[in-house]
């Protein structure tokens, strides 16, 4: 299940105990804060924590200014301004707390986004729970034969069932080899009091990739975005993908101006070179231009054309 029992109950209370304040607050966010967001099959993403709003990033970028914040169709502007131009730092202002729970191979992508603040659970303290990703038969795809990195066709039939079987048995394999290296019930005690259980941070050794683990996970406005304009991009892994969707929605609901701009320049827009930029002005004035002529290698050209509807 993606909560353990204490894990809800926590949640449970922290929702029960609301608290007045006179911190700015975004009311939608507080609708979802704590709840454990379903990712994949036994995964989530829930906010734990936020600091700051629209606002905030409008009141930074207007201190220089001496002026506070105006209309919010003034606010819009400004804000859709500032992801235009690529103005960062009023998007740090804001910072925003995950607890995650996500397959170890996804975890490893994730990690790679390295302006944020990571605790992981830490299987040299705990027992991982028995809970191994098994993908949908609908995204069990072969390896692409364009992209070292991409799927091609799904996988179907016996060779599917195959695949499936292989991943089942593997994982509960390790895993029973795992508790049997570990000699540790739940509640502590040698399963077999003859022998001594291996440590906890040696027996994890042969826990494959598709495990899960758990971390929170903090960062700023700015950083998420960044993090959410490659991960939430049709060409990100699936796996990862699903879970940056999930956040887009809470990015929505803390600071939805912001998630417009967000989606209207970085998430829905295209960056040019000066190159591809000169070959689309050649286009609009009516002249031919093909990959040669253009001075884009094979592959900038079927991006351009891409971005452009025209691939």
């Amino acid at each position: 299940m993606p909560l353990s029992t204490d894990q809800q109950s926590e949640i449970d209370q922290a929702r029960a105990g609301a608290q007045a304040t006179l911190r700015p607050i975004a009311a939608a966010l507080e609708e979802v804060l704590f709840q454990a967001l379903p990712v994949l099959d036994h995964g989530f993403v829930r906010v734990v924590d936020y600091m700051g709003d629209d606002a905030a990033v409008v009141q930074a970028a207007r201190v220089s200014y001496g002026r506070g914040t105006k209309k919010v169709s003034e606010d819009r502007g400004l804000i859709n301004y500032l992801m235009r131009h690529r103005h960062t730092t009023p998007f740090e202002m804001c910072e925003i707390k995950y607890h995650v729970k996500l397959p170890i191979f996804v975890a490893r992508q994730w990690i790679r986004h390295r302006t944020a603040n990571v605790n992981e659970y830490s299987a040299r303290y705990s027992i991982l729970d028995n809970e191994f990703y098994v993908p949908k038969p609908e995204h069990l795809a072969a390896q692409s034969r364009l992209n070292r990195q991409g799927r091609d066709a799904v996988l179907g039939g016996k060779e599917a069932e195959r695949v499936f079987d292989l991943l089942k048995q593997d994982a509960e394999r390790v895993y029973e080899h795992y508790m049997e290296m570990l000699n540790e019930g739940e509640d502590g005690q040698p399963l077999d009091p003859g022998r001594s259980g291996l440590a906890r941070e040696l027996a994890r050794m042969n826990l494959s990739l598709g495990f899960y683990t758990q971390w929170y996970w903090k960062t700023n406005l700015h950083n998420l975005m960044h993090f959410l304009s490659l991960r939430a991009d049709a060409h990100a892994q699936y796996e990862i993908r699903a879970y940056a969707e999930v956040m887009v929605d809470t990015l929505r609901r803390w600071c939805p101006i912001c998630h417009d701009a967000f989606m209207e320049y970085r998430l829905g827009g295209a960056h040019l070179s000066k190159t591809g930029l000169a070959a689309v002005k050649l286009m609009i004035a009516g002249e031919k231009v093909d990959q040669k002529s253009s001075g884009l290698n094979p592959r900038e050209w079927r991006e351009l054309m891409a971005a452009l509807g025209l691939g």
